[in-house]
């Protein structure tokens, strides 16, 4: 299912259903989880680098990045072959035909049941008869009839039902002199036709049979008749053009009686533009008798339009037959002149690297059937007749392709991986793939895998990049020439920035100017396509990005043109913005600036309009800025700004909790520690310990959380940080409760919450009183819990409707549950439900779910109860949280007891035990234990079960 589904998420309800059908096991969810964990392992153990199997809501998704799969390389060569054919190409038709067929091995995914499987290969197999169908007309066109009538034979009689196989096969073998074959064929296919569905076939083979009967003249292979060659302006065609196979389709748009005029082809530098319009042009050569004009703009650079448009119209007039001495000096008479000539003609203009609109306008012909064809690095803006083509980069399969006929398939196909990670390195981009291929053919004692180490240093990229004439860097030299000194400026210092995205405002904060007016400068690079638009993020915000060689260009620009001080203050403003950014989305989740401690850096104003704007939804600003906060983290402490990047890194865990972001969360405290570390920072030192010892505290990892808690204590403690040392001492004790240690756990929450009521910090004293609750719960006072609890909702709810009044009411909820006051618990449970939900907090909503599963049992509701448990189960397979997941199988053991399901009751509490056991949690071991072995006895005992 993950292979069918080829880099797109698979969910777990899909998994179940193609498993088992209708009649799923109660434990589905968990045995896929099982198997997804099993697969994991074998692809580590085979050796396989890198996650192969990637958990993503609602389900899995195989990561493809790097891989092939054969029916996608079918699909790609069949569409490729289809067009070659459209385009009267048919010997490249056939070729790819035949490459596509031979993928088959036999039918499509043999020995795999399941329907959703069933049903794929059922649409495989009919992809491959009309396959087959395509390449028997493709060989009958070429005279062929001879050599495939013993293939098609075999697939027509393996398919009778595909009445076109059968009618090329006849066609075939009366060309082959076979009459009498194809007619008898015919009738017994015909009658099993017949028999099968109780139709006629249709009048179209009927004919064919009757045709074939009369001996048909017209059934013989026409005689092919080559037009004659039209000596043109074009430059040669492009060796080994790949790919392209849309972009040329769309172009044949330009053929025909009411074809459009004009055809526009824009893209990055690099692209392959030229490439496509030199190659289309020498396709088409033939629809164009009257000839084709070709000409560089390039060369005009920084000359006035009406001389440029002067200079063209005269050489295409002499080209087009008229004497020098008749070509006229006045501008509108040489306009006149030009599309006079041209009003009875069928010619193709050809106009490349144009910089204006201008500059085609003056070249269009008035009437007539030339057609006008132009490339440019520039976003213009046309007619909404024109065909316009944006020339993207290759996918990973072209530029494999290119790469390979290039360099060698041998060479190629023994160095894969490395051939994969080159295409990436070139970043798809046409040119620099033609270049690196063209290093390896010059260098034949190089491996690709040489090549490609070279590549992975930055610095040298653009240099490694040039061979024989073909230079990357000056192809994208001639974009930045046009730019505005603004423009070009707002291009280099974004390319100084490690973020993979970026919004107007971070231009804005580069340059130190208002977000509108980045907008402007940026706008104008992608209208260079030297930027491009990804579109808008959750926040409504638009987001660009840069191609990588484009990046690399712009940074070394930048290092030229701008002085170190300049560009390391350029970066400290845009790194300031996101830290004023995730303080006030940090107070704005926490209802105050609670739970965190900040560091020295002096934030940047920004306006209130914007801020608000962005900020209306802080955890979508935090998800829609995640890679952008993780990248500008690790850039700022490779940039000695360790004291920015530990007080960022801080402000934005409210997203790495909540959203479950534990690897960027491990990612950024690690980078951070070790810059505060060597900088001697010690207070900056002793947060991210804190940092660090919470995600390994939130993963369950108790043994790596303590050391790292224990020396943030001692760190804070040494600079007289209270705060921070409350915040560590309130997370100890998190870990000792877990841990079992209840009395210490509560003796070190005590005096955290008197710490956080000196400083202020109301999240904190709340969250330390559900703390203490729990612990009162697990000695067995639920009154004082429930004291304690209503004093934390208090304290968290005058806040807003924060996480932490989530929490505060879902600890509420658990102490009345233990009173057995159930509809309070689940109003509690409820308050809950929402303020998660409205977040986005799927972890939060597991554990309310939980909640109101495990009040239903306690109330007897034992069948809504399992429904709500299955649910917060799912929730927990997805969220990575081994704990929650241990509670919930704990809990629907004690359902599945309760409705004498005793099988199934036994199979989740021990998943609940050996997952507890796993995390070191003792409390939950011990729990999970005595459940079982209540069971067992009452089971073995012949005893029957309370309740149902």
């Amino acid at each position: 299912m993950l292979i069918l589904a080829w880099g797109r998420v698979v969910s777990v309800d899909s998994l179940v259903d193609a498993v088992w059908g209708d009649e799923p096991p109660a434990t589905a969810r968990t045995q896929v989880a099982i198997c997804i964990g099993a697969l994991r392992k074998s692809f580590k153990q085979a050796g396989v680098e890198g996650d192969v199997i990637l958990t993503t809501h609602p389900g899995y998704r195989l990561e493809t990045t790097g891989s092939d799969l054969d029916a996608l390389q079918f699909t790609s060569l069949v569409a490729e072959a289809a067009a070659h054919v459209k385009q009267g190409r048919h010997e490249q038709g056939r070729v790819l035909y035949r490459q596509a067929l031979d993928l088959w091995k036999g039918p499509a995914l043999a020995g795999v049941t399941g329907r959703p499987v069933e049903d794929e290969a059922t649409r495989l197999d009919e992809r491959r008869y009309a396959a087959y169908e395509a390449w028997s007309e493709v060989e009958l066109a070429l005279g062929h009839h001879q050599d495939i009538i013993s293939e098609l034979t075999s697939i027509a009689n393996s398919s009778p039902l595909h009445e076109q196989l059968r009618y090329n096969l006849m066609l075939a073998q009366y060309r082959a002199g076979l009459r009498a074959e194809a007619t008898e064929g015919f009738r017994m296919w015909r009658r099993n036709f017949v028999d099968e569905l109780g139709l006629e076939p249709s009048v179209a083979i009927k004919e064919l049979h009757a045709s074939i009967l009369q001996d048909d003249p017209g059934l013989t292979l026409p005689v092919q008749v080559k037009p004659m060659v039209v000596p043109a302006q074009l430059p040669p065609d492009v060796d080994l053009f790949q790919g392209r196979a849309a972009e040329l389709g769309e172009l044949d748009r330009l053929l025909g009686e009411k074809a459009p005029g004009m055809g526009l082809i824009t893209g990055v530098a690099g692209v392959g533009k030229t490439g496509l319009i030199v190659h289309w042009a020498h396709k088409v050569a033939g629809e164009f008798p009257d000839g084709q004009l070709y000409a560089d703009l390039s060369q005009y650079d920084g000359k006035q339009p009406e001389f440029v448009a002067g200079a063209l119209l005269g050489r295409f007039l002499r080209a087009l037959g008229v004497p020098g001495d008749q070509i006229p000096s006045d501008p509108a008479e040489l306009a006149s002149l030009y599309r006079s000539v041209l009003a009875d003609r069928k010619s193709l203009i050809v106009l490349d690297n144009v910089r204006t609109m201008s500059q085609i306008t003056a070249l269009l012909p008035g009437t007539g059937r030339s057609c006008v064809l132009a490339a440019s690095r520039e976003q213009l803006a046309a007619d909404s007749g024109t065909v316009r083509v944006d020339l993207g980069l290759m996918t990973a399969h072209e530029s494999q392709t290119l790469i390979t006929k290039i360099a060698g398939e041998g060479r190629a196909t023994s160095e894969k991986a490395a051939v994969n990670e080159l295409c990436r390195l070139c970043d798809g981009l046409p040119l620099a793939l033609r270049i690196a291929a063209a290093r390896l053919v010059a260098k034949q004692h190089w491996s690709v895998q040489h090549l490609v180490d070279r590549l992975r240093d930055e610095h040298r990229r653009l240099d490694e990049l040039s061979t024989g004439g073909l230079e990357v860097r000056a192809s994208f030299a001639l974009s930045y020439r046009g730019l505005t000194e603004q423009a070009a400026r707002m291009y280099r210092l974004l390319g100084l920035l490690d973020v993979p995205d970026f919004p107007a405002w971070v231009g804005g904060a580069l340059l130190d100017v208002s977000p509108a007016e980045a907008e402007d400068m940026i706008e104008r690079l992608v209208d260079a396509h030297l930027l491009t638009p990804i579109g808008s993020d959750a926040t409504g915000t638009m987001r660009y990005r840069f191609h990588d060689l484009l990046r690399l260009y712009a940074r070394e620009r930048a290092e030229s043109d701008e002085a170190e001080d300049k560009r390391r203050a350029a970066l400290h403003r845009v790194f300031r913005t996101y830290l004023t950014l995730a303080e006030q989305g940090h107070i704005r989740e926490y209802g105050g600036d609670f739970a965190i401690i900040h560091g020295s850096t002096p934030r940047r104003h920004l306006d209130a309009p914007l801020v608000g704007r962005l900020l209306g939804s802080p955890l979508d600003w935090f998800e829609a800025e995640r890679p952008s906060l993780v990248a500008s983290i690790l850039q700022a402490c490779t940039l000695r700004m360790e004291e920015l990047a530990w007080d960022l890194a801080m402000s934005s865990v409210v997203l790495f909790e909540t959203r479950n972001y534990y690897d960027d969360w491990r990612a950024v405290s690690e980078k951070a520690l070790e810059a505060n570390r060597n900088a001697g920072n010690i207070r900056g030192e002793a947060a991210m310990c804190y940092e660090l010892a919470s995600v390994e505290m939130f993963q369950q990892r108790f043994d790596s959380a303590t050391p790292l808690f224990t020396r943030a204590f001692q760190l804070f403690d040494s600079v007289r940080e209270v705060h921070g040392r409350a915040l560590t001492l309130r997370n100890m004790a998190i870990t000792d409760r877990v841990q079992g240690g209840l009395r210490s756990a509560m003796s070190r929450l005590d005096e955290a919450r008197n710490t956080f009521r000196v400083v202020g910090d109301a999240s904190a004293e709340a969250h330390t009183l559900n703390q203490m609750s729990q612990i009162e719960l697990e000695w067995g006072n639920p009154d004082a819990a429930v004291r304690l609890s209503l004093e934390a909702v208090r304290i968290a709810t005058a806040l807003g409707e924060t996480r932490g009044a989530a929490q505060a009411l879902n600890r509420l909820a658990a102490a009345y549950v233990k009173q057995g006051r159930f509809d309070a618990a689940k109003q509690s449970y409820d308050g809950v439900l929402r303020i998660v939900r409205s977040k986005g907090d799927t972890r939060g909503e597991a554990y309310a779910l939980m909640g109101i599963g495990e009040t239903l049992v306690a109330s007897g509701q034992y069948d809504e109860a399992e429904s709500i448990l299955a649910d917060a189960l799912e929730i927990a397979e997805r969220v990575d949280d081994l704990f929650l997941l241990a509670k919930v199988h704990l809990a629907l053991g004690s359902c599945s007891q309760q409705l004498n399901q005793l099988t199934r009751a036994s199979q989740h509490l021990l998943i609940a035990r050996n997952t507890f056991h796993e995390i070191g949690s003792v409390w939950g071991e011990l729990q999970a234990s005595a459940d079982i072995s209540r069971l067992s006895a009452e089971t073995c005992g012949g005893r029957p079960l309370p309740g149902r």
